[in-house]
């Protein structure tokens, strides 16, 4: 017990420093939402990997490795990843040049704020609340396990964590703390590696001691299966506004691509372990033991606290940063495109400021509320995996690259893919509803859009070759050396 009250001490300590640091050097609203549009290559990449590997990987992935072997790998992890890296490598340099904020603000400066209201309630709301409250629900669950916490008891204290640090810093405090959590992620990861396979018997055991469906990129139920939940899983992160975020917030077109590719490249190669450790676990662990608990049953069952500590360090990393991501993400979007673009957009720099850190306390007030009285976050999760995609997918590529598109077609399209979504499973086809959620979008933006003209508050541009009116905004980190210095230190 002593060792880990020792290390997390620690941990939170240098997290609530760093915090407090740029609380005081953090003065505006595009400081502390997007980091100046002024981050550098290492902080990119460390940011990248931290905010990917969450406590998905260190306690959701291993259980899909223990009970589906690789192919939850070729499911989930890959096509997120390939995804990822195809949005930076195709879009960063038009959405770079765009000086936006959030996803939402690509639709109000295309079309107008109204627009822009659909995708920013979804990523506010249907997505961040309950990606938030997964991850305070995971570190209560740690609290629990390792330190005999009532549940409910770390729930709350997960919140007053969470919610204190991600007040402070922003996305500034957030990225320099992200680059030094990657490290702290892939050392508990390679231990977790290192001890199952010292408990499996080496790799030529579990090799030959594994079923080669646990083996096999088919996994238990075939390439059919495997093919259709990366389906549903792949869409989603083309527009994952951590991603954007990060975009946004690099110094450079050049420092995005770059930054953005190595992240996911490196993050893709660490991923493939939390699956074999799942893998591998098959050898020793109990068989009836529920996978979610085959990580805590490795580190605190079978590592010596001193080095168990760190795997827990690691775990309550992932934690930390999935969250302060998730509730950047829907704090940008209430404060703006919900307050600037629609209710205030004269706003000062000091009100923004305001609102940008008084959204933070309502993204994390709901998420705790959730954690508390919803049974179900995963399944909820999932649900707002599905919609997000369904509905802003298509009018994203159409934004960037049809001219045509209007804003009736935009808004018509979300809305139809998001009934259809949401009706389909009543169908009991057996085709996930991702698949005819993404056609009734496709198909409705076209016609709709071939059907109705331009309104006037409109700017007809294609975003990958042309410009948006924000394009042209002031950048507070180019006018600003004093920041730059310490962003990039």
């Amino acid at each position: 017990m002593a060792w880990y009250v020792t290390y997390s001490s620690i941990y939170f300590v240098v997290m609530f420093a760093i915090g407090i640091y740029y609380f005081t050097k953090v003065k505006d609203a595009d400081s502390y939402l997007i980091a100046g549009w002024n981050m550098s290559f290492w902080s990119i990449v460390g940011t990248t990997i931290s905010t990917n590997v969450g406590a998905a990987v260190f306690i959701g992935w291993v259980g899909m490795g223990f009970t589906v072997g690789m192919s939850g790998y070729f499911k989930f992890a890959l096509p997120a990843y390939l995804t990822s890296i195809l949005l930076i490598y195709v879009f960063s340099k038009p959405l770079r040049r765009q000086r936006l904020y959030t996803m939402a603000d690509l639709f109000g400066e295309r079309f107008n704020s109204k627009t822009g209201v659909i995708p920013s309630i979804l990523s506010a709301f249907i997505y961040s609340v309950p990606a938030t409250a997964l991850q305070i629900v995971g570190m209560s669950t740690v609290f629990s396990i390792v330190f005999n916490i009532d549940v409910k008891v770390g729930i709350f204290l997960s919140f007053t964590l969470i919610l204190g640090f991600t007040i402070l810093g922003g996305l500034v405090a957030a990225i320099v703390t992200d680059a030094l959590q990657s490290f702290i992620l892939v050392i508990g990861l390679f231990i977790l590696a290192f001890t199952a396979l010292k408990f499996g018997d080496g790799i030529s055991n579990v090799i030959a001691q594994t079923p080669m469906m646990y083996l096999s990129p088919a996994g238990p139920h075939g390439v059919g299966e495997v093919l259709m939940f990366a389906l549903t899983v792949a869409p989603f992160y083309l527009i994952w506004q951590s991603t954007w975020q990060r975009i946004f917030a690099s110094k450079s077109e050049e420092v995005a691509i770059r930054a953005g590719i190595t992240g996911y490249v490196i993050t893709a190669i660490i991923s493939i372990l939390p699956f074999a450790i799942g893998v591998t676990a098959r050898q020793f662990v109990p068989a009836d033991l529920h996978p979610d608990l085959i990580f805590s049953y490795v580190t605190v069952d079978l590592l010596h606290p001193a080095i168990g500590g760190i795997v827990i360090v690691g775990l309550l990393a992932a934690l930390m940063t999935g969250a302060d991501s998730f509730i950047l993400q829907g704090s940008s979007n209430i404060s703006q495109d919900l307050y600037f673009r629609i209710i205030n957009p004269k706003a000062s720099g000091k009100q923004m400021m305001f609102v940008a850190r008084f959204s933070v306390v309502i993204i994390a007030v709901m998420a705790l509320i959730v954690s508390y009285f919803m049974t179900d976050i995963i399944s909820v999760y999932q649900w707002a995996l599905r919609i997000s995609a369904t509905t802003i997918v298509f009018p994203f590529l159409a934004v960037i690259f049809w001219r045509k598109t209007t804003a009736r077609g935009v808004v018509t399209s979300m809305i139809i893919a998001g009934l259809v979504t949401a009706i389909w499973p009543f169908f009991n086809t057996g085709l996930d509803q991702v698949v005819p959620g993404l056609s009734a979008s496709m198909i409705v933006l076209i016609i709709v859009s071939l059907m109705t003209k331009h309104s006037p508050d409109e700017t007809i541009r294609a975003v990958y070759w042309e410009d948006l009116p924000s394009a042209s905004r002031r950048i507070i980190g180019d006018e600003n050396s004093e920041l730059d210095s310490v962003l990039n230190k």
